[in-house]
């Protein structure tokens, strides 16, 4: 008798744990997309925090339901914002890849300027348009 109660208590305990934990995953999530949203002025972004400190479960509730739709739009958003400058940085610091005829009239200036000969010219002529 005494294992079912201490398993009953262990089961509610984690219980707890398991609500408590979603809670604080909603409420981090719920002030993350509020203070991250440039288009909600100052104001409304106080009431809002003084809604949800105040009246927890029924500001969170609210605000779901208020804005909630949105939210994955926002988060959307962003993540593309973050992935186009990620992208662009990657093209940036990698630099472009000179296109075959660019090797080759790189190539042919220093032939003409001397600075190769006519076999090293026509083995990078072959290189670039090999590669």
């Amino acid at each position: 008798m005494d294992f079912v109660s201490n398993f009953g208590s262990i089961l509610l305990w984690t219980l707890w744990f398991f609500l408590f934990f979603a809670f604080m995953m909603v409420l981090f999530r719920v002030f993350g997309d509020l203070y991250g949203d440039g288009d909600v002025s100052g104001g409304a972004k106080v009431l809002w925090t003084i809604f949800i400190i105040f009246l927890p479960f029924l500001g969170l509730l609210v605000y779901l339901i208020a804005r909630g739709s949105g939210m994955a739009e926002r988060t959307t958003a962003k993540m593309r914002a973050m992935q186009a400058s990620q992208e662009a940085y990657i093209r940036q610091t990698a630099g472009a890849a000179a296109s075959p005829s660019d090797q080759i009239a790189s190539a042919k200036a220093l032939l003409d300027a001397g600075s190769i000969n006519q076999s090293e010219y026509e083995t990078l002529k072959a290189k670039a348009l090999a590669g």
